[in-house]
């Protein structure tokens, strides 16, 4: 399930022949009640998908459980990402690069015209899917190391299409500053062995029988 034609049609290849006839690759709009409307599976996983939901149906996010509480036949299991873009300046020179990136990473975007990701922490997460007909059975965080392949996909996404701003002088600056903080990045990343700065969670939830 993707709200992206590019991200689509990218499954699609990435898949192939794999894909079996029960299989499909759905495009759509969670905000939409059309969507994947009367159909019910056992296992439901939301991956990533709360912060994606940003750039599709912003300010959409409160009611994004209660939108797929119909669908959840037997279980819920939901990822993220703790928020890191939108704090205080870390204190660890790890946590300052991923928190810069991210930053340079979201005003571009903004720039671009488009809506970056918006993540959520944990406990609001889990207390909106206790309101929205389910029971919260376990949750956990789990430690990221950030290598260069983060690195280099934060600052692509950042500069991708960043020459169609009209003000030359600032995409230049904005591209000098996103190598920099590549070349920043990837000189700790060599010297610690990754970027230790953030954690994901994983909920489990189970509908609540009526």
């Amino acid at each position: 399930m993707t709200g992206s034609a590019e991200e689509a049609d990218i499954a699609k290849d990435a898949v192939g022949s794999a894909q079996r006839s029960q299989d499909r690759i759905e495009l759509g709009n969670w905000a939409s009640d059309q969507l994947l409307k009367d159909e019910v599976y056992d296992t439901v996983i939301a991956d990533y998908l709360l912060g994606a939901v940003e750039g599709f149906a912003p300010y959409f996010q409160p009611y994004l459980f209660t939108r797929i509480r119909p669908l959840t036949g037997k279980a819920l299991y939901v990822t993220g990402l703790e928020p890191y873009v939108p704090t205080i300046r870390p204190d660890t020179k790890a946590g300052q690069l991923v928190w810069e990136i991210g930053r340079f990473r979201d005003a571009c975007v903004l720039m671009k015209g488009v809506m970056p990701y918006r993540e959520y922490p944990m406990q609001w997460v889990a207390d909106h899917i206790q309101r929205s007909g389910f029971t919260v059975s376990n949750v956990k965080h789990f430690t990221i190391g950030y290598k260069e392949q983060f690195v280099n996909a934060q600052i692509e996404i950042a500069l991708h299409g960043i020459d169609e701003i009209a003000d030359q002088a600032l995409v230049k600056a904005l591209c000098e500053r996103g190598e920099t903080l590549r070349a920043e990045a990837i000189d700790l990343i060599k010297q610690e062995g990754a970027l230790r700065a953030c954690r994901n969670y994983v909920i489990a939830a189970q509908p609540v029988k009526n």
